[in-house]
């Protein structure tokens, strides 16, 4: 069966990410812990994690995922930055640890000024310094590529996860490498981008995928998001990347748009159509 949801809210508090996922027919999901444009430490009480908990464990729903605020950078060669980053992310993992919660994603950040080499080896060792719990993993995060961004190229996953001391895995977003020029658009296309994958990185190392379709043109490293089917990746291309052999059981977790009247729900019914399911 395939593991599809969302990104949905804990607004009111993280028992009701549970409920949006059921109503728009997920079985797996992730959240933020807090507003992701601001430093803020995760405020979950004893009571609320172990509904949270019971909840998913009662409905089947996982795995789920923490996607970390958008103002951790990795990469940043700046000491107070730096900090902040490593601060925040030991919060998500310990959140993750009192949630029961599986995974948190992190995109690498950019290296301003760096370089790429220095840049990675900032964030490896910045990763290094956490106090990671036993059954929670951080995904590294395919990005779009932009600026300084790292992350863009298969690359720098791989060497990342190479300079780690830690047990890291990677989450992919398929409009993110879209836009970072990994054709998704073709069955040919998305049999050369994982076989490359894999060959680079490695598929063992792919626990996650955020599935969105993109508003623009591969290699363009612009992210902005589509609904499944109705981007420049398409209908074939999705149905490609949904139905290719090594990727079946890779848990999906979509953050399309909530906007032409479609919402979440019907992108997971969308996903399951070009699934065959």
């Amino acid at each position: 069966m395939i593991r599809i949801g969302a990104h949905t809210s804990i607004a009111g508090g993280v028992p009701n990410a549970v409920d949006e996922q059921l109503d728009i027919g997920g079985n797996c999901g992730q959240i933020f812990t807090h507003s992701p444009q601001v430093w803020q430490d995760p405020n979950i009480g004893d009571d609320e994690a172990a509904e949270f908990r019971d909840l998913i464990d009662e409905n089947d729903l996982g795995p789920w995922v923490i996607h970390s605020s958008y103002l951790v950078n990795l990469c940043t060669p700046k000491d107070d930055l730096r900090e902040k980053s490593v601060d925040s992310m030991q919060k998500e993992v310990d959140a993750a640890d009192k949630l029961g919660i599986e995974y948190v994603n992190v995109h690498l950040g950019a290296h301003t000024g760096a370089g790429v080499d220095g840049g990675l080896d900032n964030a490896a060792s910045a990763l290094d310094e956490l106090d990671i719990p036993e059954g929670v993993t951080v995904l590294v995060e395919s990005d779009a590529g932009s600026g300084t961004k790292l992350g863009g190229d298969f690359e720098h996953l791989a060497e990342v996860l190479d300079r780690s001391a830690q047990d890291l895995d990677v989450c992919l977003d398929t409009a993110h490498m879209f836009a970072a020029g990994y054709d998704l658009s073709t069955p040919e296309g998305v049999e050369e981008t994982v076989a490359e994958f894999d060959e680079v990185v490695g598929l063992e190392h792919l626990e996650c995928v955020h599935l969105n379709d993109s508003k623009h043109e591969c290699g363009t490293n612009k992210d902005e998001h589509a609904h499944i089917g109705e981007g420049l990746i398409g209908e074939d291309g999705m149905r490609a990347f949904l139905n290719h052999e090594d990727l079946l059981d890779v848990p999906l977790v979509l953050e399309t748009p909530t906007e032409d009247g479609k919402s979440y729900a019907w992108n997971v019914e969308r996903v399951r159509e070009l699934r065959g399911e």
